[in-house]
């Protein structure tokens, strides 16, 4: 009997990089020097001191059995600790923090912790594709909550319908945002807050970029007054480490939801490994310190020489406030998957169409800012090189 997927994987968006990813393959194939700007994976490695506690860490025998339900209380309380000087927000750790095993994975389960099947989530598009797929698997009815650029990447909360408010039971927003780099101000999650209460639905606040920007830090909603009561925020360590291979990370905020997370959490997985959580406990303590600083410094240089050779190149480019991605308008309103596969076919410079980040990212291209300045200046060169 052949096997049969079931429906759940069909409802899923198609991969539309697949083709992109064949050229990528082909043209590396053919010894063309490719220069991949498509992943955000960081380039540079985990900083030494990271690594010199987990090399301690690993050797400890405790840390060889499951790893603690909720997170090791050290690595909760140092990010209760952190996020008291980064947003004065006093959390308790014990209720109000949750690790997790990287941030997405959080994201991906969350429905499944919130959303009673049928209910409505708003999906932000252009957005992670997690939020869609994970809002599919809960059995919840995803709605577009399209972002534009007219409203500096936010979306129109009014705009929504009041047949989803309804329905609603869980709304994803994501600042810093992938792809755009955009940012999000408190009077903005003051109003997303203040609908949440009048509706009674959750917000799950994707903040894993906050500590990648280039001028005024990014807020967190939990400084809104009232936040803990309908909100949650994830946290990665990722991006401001180099850690994506790690995965380590963090919820906090409503303390009901993070235990309902915590209860599928503790069905389908054991938690993060013991020994990574206090090489995390050792990052955390040093985010203020300079080797952040000059890692966000880092990406401001290739930030800026990037747009530079992108605009000389004819493209309309917005220089991202934070995020290591530049969005930016296709040449003369090309399809973005037309854009994307020219660029890899005439220059070998790949990149991620708009299109694959929902509908509403048609129109645009996403490079990301992971590979050396120098090749990144190099990039912008071969583009100026296409007649668009």
């Amino acid at each position: 009997m052949p096997f049969k997927r079931p429906s759940r994987l069909s409802e899923l968006p198609p991969y539309l990089f697949v083709e992109i990813d064949r050229k990528k393959r082909a043209a590396a194939a053919a010894g063309r020097d490719v220069i991949d700007l498509g992943v955000g994976d960081p380039d540079r490695p985990t900083f030494d001191f990271i690594i010199e506690r987990a090399n301690r860490a690993i050797r400890e025998p405790r840390n060889h059995r499951y790893p603690h339900d909720a997170g090791v209380p050290a690595f909760r309380e140092t990010a209760a600790a952190w996020f008291k000087r980064r947003f004065d927000v006093a959390l308790d750790p014990a209720g109000e923090i949750l690790t997790l095993i990287g941030s997405k994975e959080g994201l991906g389960h969350l429905p499944l912790a919130t959303v009673e099947p049928g209910r409505a989530c708003l999906i932000p598009r252009p957005g992670y594709p997690v939020y869609h797929a994970a809002t599919l698997f809960a059995g919840g009815i995803p709605h577009a909550m399209p972002l534009r650029a007219d409203r500096g990447w936010l979306p129109d909360l009014a705009a929504i319908p009041p047949a989803v408010l309804d329905r609603m039971a869980l709304m994803f927003i994501n600042y810093p945002n992938n792809p755009i780099g955009a940012t999000a101000t408190l009077d903005f999650f003051r109003e997303a807050v203040a609908l949440a209460m009048q509706h009674d639905f959750v917000i799950a606040h994707d903040a894993a970029y906050s500590e990648i920007y280039f001028d005024t830090p990014p807020p967190s909603i939990l400084q809104i007054e009232g936040a803990r009561d309908v909100a949650v925020e994830f946290h990665s360590l990722s991006k401001t480490f180099n850690m994506t291979g790690w995965r380590l990370g963090f919820a906090v905020g409503n303390a009901e939801v993070l235990a309902a997370l915590a209860r599928v959490k503790n069905n389908v997985d054991s938690g993060a490994f013991n020994a990574i959580q206090e090489a995390g406990v050792e990052a955390m303590e040093r985010i203020e310190g300079e080797e952040v600083q000059v890692l966000r410094a880092m990406y401001r240089r290739r930030r800026d020489r990037f747009v530079e050779g992108l605009r000389r190149a004819g493209f309309s480019v917005t220089p991202p406030a934070a995020t290591f991605f530049v969005w930016t308008p296709t040449p003369d309103g090309m399809d973005s998957m037309d854009c994307s596969a020219r660029m890899i076919e005439e220059q070998s410079v790949v990149a991620v169409p708009g299109i694959g980040f929902g509908e509403e990212g048609e129109g645009y291209v996403r490079f990301s800012l992971t590979s050396e300045e120098s090749r990144l200046i190099e990039a912008a060169e071969r583009l100026q090189r296409i007649r668009w």
